[in-house]
């Protein structure tokens, strides 16, 4: 018995330590997993990150660069895609609400709007932008003293007083595909506020972030972009991707860095006519690169002439001349049986009219009836000689 029971003893043991070697087991493979798929996840935003990224050309396949500044404002077309909603819903939430948040948790970085270079030197101080705007902010859970973490309130960001971003637009020509673009490098919150004195409406730049940092979180957030369709078919990142925006142009880069409002301060026909020419130039840049085919340059062609044609007037006078030819042949005789109802000497007029466009007219016949006479002669000649046959 004694030996039956060690037996049974010595099986317990082995059972509960193989199951033990087991969980163990199990756990250390569980936890390689864990990591692993952690691993991956970080993997993934960092591709995305990739992903979304739009590297900027190198300057030995750029042929031709222009720098603009614009201002898209919520009033202009369908840029209120960017503005809505004012305050967070179902609907998602708008670019505003994504570029605080994500400063907020220093998720990106934010550059001081007066120098306009991206580099760490000239970052904007969070602690100076919250108060120099009057945005209520709290420290979050987590916060040290190296790296602040922000927290809001929705409404304490003043959202509403957004109404519009300036954004650096660059049009560029790539000799490797060939082809002009135009890509947005940064953008920049606007804040409008009311002055309290002068009642006048001002405009305060609050910093510029750069669009390739902020692109895999615009991704994520979908707008309708048309009145009858609130469909979310796009992202904000193909809002900007796409050039749906609308938006004037305020600056271009050149040497004296002034806008075309400092280049025009008083005269409103001059700037606007300034906008117009820098986009009308952008717009067929691209397409004066290319030779056009032949159809299109005789048409071209045709359609110079006719206008050069109007402008000087041939063509008009032209029909006209031919009208007056077809229509003075027969009113003229209506006009002079019209005024053969009268009396005196203006009957006798018309009489003596009359009878000079009968005889013009005649005359006309005579010369139309030349080849018949031609004719006739050399009938008569066959009827001669078919008489002398008889």
């Amino acid at each position: 018995m004694k030996s039956l029971r060690l037996i049974i003893a010595l099986l317990l043991l082995s059972f509960v330590l193989g199951s033990n070697a087991q969980v163990t087991k199990r756990t250390g493979s569980d936890t390689r997993k864990k990591d692993k798929k952690e691993g991956a996840a970080a993997t993934v935003s960092d591709r995305q990150q990739s992903f979304y990224e739009i590297k900027e050309p190198s300057d030995a396949d750029l042929q031709w660069m222009k720098v603009i500044y614009r201002e898209v404002h919520f009033s202009n077309g369908k840029n209120a895609a960017l503005f809505y909603p004012e305050l967070p819903n179902e609907d998602g939430e708008s670019l505003y609400f994504i570029i605080m948040r994500l400063l907020c948790k220093n998720q990106i970085k934010a550059y001081e709007y007066t120098d306009e270079i991206f580099t760490d030197d000239h970052l904007v101080d969070k602690d100076q932008l919250f108060y120099n705007y009057s945005i209520d902010v709290v420290e979050a859970k987590g916060s040290t003293e190296k790296n602040r973490i922000y927290e809001f309130e929705d409404a304490d960001i003043r959202s509403n007083q957004v109404l519009s971003y300036y954004i650096i637009e660059k049009w560029e020509f790539d000799t490797r595909s060939n082809q002009m673009k135009a890509r947005v490098e940064a953008l920049c919150p606007v804040m409008h506020r009311e002055d309290d004195w002068s009642g006048e409406v001002k405009r305060y730049p609050m910093f510029w972030v750069k669009l390739n940092d902020i692109r895999p979180y615009m991704a994520q957030q979908y707008v309708f972009t048309d009145d009858d369709n609130n469909l979310p078919r796009y992202s904000i990142d193909d809002f900007f991707k796409l050039n749906m925006y609308t938006g004037e142009i305020i600056k271009t880069k050149n040497l004296r860095n002034l806008s075309l409002r400092q280049m025009y301060p008083e005269n409103e026909v001059a700037y606007k006519n300034a906008q117009d020419s820098i986009e009308q130039r952008l717009r067929s840049f691209n397409k004066d690169l290319w030779v056009p085919p032949l159809e299109e340059l005789q048409a071209r062609a045709e359609a110079e002439e006719k206008a050069r044609a109007e402008a000087e007037g041939e063509v008009a006078e032209g029909e006209e001349g031919t009208e007056t030819e077809v229509d003075s042949a027969e009113p003229a005789e209506e006009k002079t049986v019209a005024r053969t109802t009268k009396r005196g000497s203006k009957s006798k007029d018309n009489k003596k009219a009359s009878s000079k466009s009968k005889s013009k007219t005649k005359k006309t016949k005579i010369k139309e009836r030349k080849p018949k006479t031609s004719t006739q002669t050399v009938n008569t000649g066959v009827r001669s000689v078919r008489n002398r046959k008889k």
